[in-house]
């Protein structure tokens, strides 16, 4: 039989030493609990495979600990132990996801079978979930996340960790990384995938909205409130609220979202009516929300909240091994797309877009191999079909000289904004979309640089 990590639940002192001893005999590993609030303490805090939870207790019953503790983690397996065995709380007990029920006084052999037949089964659900990471690997070769380099291996495989956990993850990175796509792996091999993934961009959405997007509203809550709205939160019930440009937040909406965290409720506006929701919180952001916090300009209690979990993801140009696997399969996409046979990219073509440093990151990889499928006249793309006139700028590492690096930096995203906006027709939405990043950031950046 496999080792199970087992909790003991029964305010029964001698009655719980005894399953304790009686079982770690057994080569398990046991803990006890006096009763239910020191059960839910040690799931929250700790790893357990089973659950031997006693249904009569002073304070919260049996029934009322089961639903607490499916709530932190529907892995574990629970039976329940009662000397006041009737039908119908068993019926009770499996609805809310118990495995199988056992009466007082307990025989140590059935219970035996019991666990045996438990350790079964939590060797099937791990043979069920090597088998799921096989075949998400094989989907992400074929499109969800190209990677080769081993700064995304990590990034991957630290989503795969967190996917099955309720804890907040923030995503840190660049415009255009891909932070959005990372959310949805963490949502797709959850346990809340087949519930919905909400995304909400912070930064797209004017101050005096955000509040009620998020939350909803009550009917007369401000002007033109001619009805009552659902908010993005009770829409993502059950599910995943992703919320990109996290740094964006006004203080309000900053204290709203602190309390859902904390409560896991919150009041739509205008509204008194508390509502509770089972949300799962993945935050994005491609500014230091550690420097926005020390300005005063973000809450550290805020922070530290959706900081449970961080991944940083590495910029395209750190990653120059992804950039041909990126190449290939967005050619194949557009070619598919737009109905042309394009077989691939010339030589000085493809040395041309190894050599550039992508400010705009994957977002804009994705646009010059759109925008070089689109115009190519012939099957194989050129150097004339990409948006590059003069490749001897700093925009290309191979010509880069000395000098400071922020001064570096700087230049070069005043050079693509003005690029971008010429494209555009001077549309500052189009250039946003076309830069990858909010049309409040590129107001910013306008002002940043003197720009008109």
């Amino acid at each position: 039989m496999d080792r199970l990590n087992i909790l003991v639940v029964e305010d029964g002192e001698t009655q719980r030493e005894m399953l304790k001893e009686f079982l770690a005999a057994e080569g398990h590993a046991v803990v006890g609990a006096e009763d239910g609030d020191a059960a839910i303490r040690q799931v929250r805090d700790g790893h357990f495979d089973l659950l031997l939870l006693d249904y009569k207790m002073p304070g919260m019953n049996g029934i009322d600990v089961l639903r607490e503790i499916k709530k932190l983690n529907p892995q574990i397996s629970v039976v329940m132990m009662t000397a006041y065995g009737t039908i119908e709380t068993a019926v009770d007990a499996m609805k809310l996801g118990a495995v199988d029920y056992i009466t007082k006084p307990i025989d140590l052999d059935e219970l035996l079978i019991l666990i045996g037949r438990i350790a079964e089964r939590q060797t099937l659900i791990r043979e069920n979930e090597i088998l799921r990471r096989k075949l998400w690997k094989k989907e992400l070769s074929t499109g969800q996340i190209i990677y080769k380099d081993p700064g995304m291996e990590s990034i991957v495989n630290m989503a795969g960790r967190v996917a099955s956990s309720r804890a907040t993850v923030l995503i840190q990175g660049e415009s255009g990384t891909g932070k959005e796509v990372v959310a949805r792996l963490i949502h797709a091999t959850s346990p809340r995938s087949g519930r919905p993934m909400i995304v909400v961009n912070c930064g797209a959405i004017p101050e005096t909205l955000l509040e009620s997007e998020l939350f909803g509203h009550e009917k007369g809550a401000f002007t033109g409130a001619t009805a009552r709205r659902i908010g993005r939160f009770e829409e993502a019930d059950g599910g995943t609220l992703f919320l990109d440009e996290i740094g964006e937040l006004s203080p309000p909406v900053q204290v709203k979202l602190l309390r859902f965290l904390q409560e896991r409720e919150f009041q739509r506006l205008g509204g008194n009516q508390t509502i509770r929701a089972d949300v799962r919180i993945i935050s994005a952001t491609n500014r230091n929300l550690e420097e926005r916090v020390q300005e005063g300009a973000f809450r550290e209690d805020l922070f530290y909240r959706l900081n449970v979990v961080s991944m940083t993801i590495p910029p395209l140009r750190d990653r120059r091994g992804d950039i041909p696997l990126l190449i290939e399969y967005f050619t194949q996409k557009f070619s598919a797309e737009n109905e042309k046979e394009i077989t691939g990219l010339s030589n000085e073509a493809m040395d041309t877009l190894l050599k550039y440093d992508y400010p705009g990151n994957v977002r804009e990889l994705e646009n010059i191999i759109e925008r070089a499928v689109v115009i190519a006249r012939d099957r194989v793309i050129s150097v004339r079909d990409l948006p590059f006139e003069d490749t001897s700028s700093d925009r290309f590492t191979e010509h880069k000289e000395g000098g400071a690096l922020k001064d570096e930096i700087e230049s070069l995203e005043r050079t693509r904004i003005e690029e971008a906006l010429e494209e555009t027709g001077n549309n500052q939405t189009r250039a946003a979309e076309l830069l990858g990043i909010t049309e409040r950031t590129l107001r910013y950046k306008l002002k940043k640089y003197e720009l008109k």
